[in-house]
């Protein structure tokens, strides 16, 4: 298995698809790990390199202790484009994994040669994001699980695939609770909204018509308006787009160049 030590913690990657292709870089969201793309993978496998990425706290990668930041996380996906040898990439990520793509935009714009932020937000509530950090390190996973359901999927989804959503549900219980407090203080003192406007690379903001968490209206609808030239589109999702809308999310990245 490949890992790569970033700030003191293993951060596990995976490479696939087709290395003399185009590059690119897949983030998950808080609560998932890399397996949120499975829906998307046999669709992109064919035209892209692949590198997908178990975010700090999630999945294989170490859990640290203690609050995490943005500018953290970015320096730990740079870390795994290093060890894969990638010099630069286009970068697509969904919920938290878009804000760590946005931070890397900004922080190593040499790195990111095309952006697409996935139902997804530069400013969230950060007294509710307070909350929900002491409310996971107090009463672990599932003290909010019900929550983060609520918001992961639509009910829709959830009725006509309920082993799906059992899979996703037994995920947030069993992954560690100081790896998704972590994380979700990163989410809770994010500091990207005022800089928008510095990142340079084209962008696409994917947002989920049926997403409470963020969506298009005050959450992507900022994104678009602030970063210089970005384009938008609209899944009929909820915030994991890759389950919900694996056909139309593979179409959407693969038509954004970089």
């Amino acid at each position: 298995m490949p890992f790569v030590t970033s700030d003191g913690a293993d951060i596990y990657w995976k490479v696939e698809g087709q290395a003399d292709r185009p590059r690119l870089v897949l983030l998950n969201s808080i609560g998932t790990d890399m397996d949120l793309w499975s829906p998307v993978l046999p669709l992109l496998r064919e035209h892209v390199a692949l590198l997908r990425i178990d975010t700090r706290g999630h999945g294989a990668s170490d859990a640290s202790a203690g609050d995490y930041t943005l500018a953290g996380l970015a320096r730990d996906i740079a870390a795994v484009m290093s060890a894969a040898e990638w010099d630069r990439a286009q970068v697509a990520g969904v919920s938290l994994g878009g804000m760590i793509a946005m931070q890397m935009a900004l922080d190593m714009p040499d790195r990111v040669t095309g952006l697409i932020p996935i139902c997804t937000s530069a400013a969230m509530d950060r007294a509710a994001w307070t909350t929900r950090v002491d409310t996971v390190r107090r009463d672990g996973m599932a003290g909010i699980v019900d929550l983060a359901m609520s918001r992961f999927l639509s009910p829709t989804f959830i009725a006509e695939r309920p082993g799906h959503a059992a899979t996703i549900r037994q995920g947030l219980l069993t992954m560690r609770a100081e790896g998704y407090a972590g994380c979700a203080a990163a989410i809770r003192d994010m500091a990207l909204a005022d800089r928008l406007n510095g990142i340079a690379c084209p962008t696409l903001v994917i947002s989920g018509e049926r997403d409470i968490s963020t969506p298009y209206t005050g959450h992507g609808e900022h994104l678009v308006a602030a970063i210089p030239g970005a384009r938008h589109i609209a899944l009929p999702a909820a915030h994991l787009a890759p389950f919900e809308a694996p056909d139309a999310l593979a179409e959407a990245i693969l038509n954004h160049r970089s």
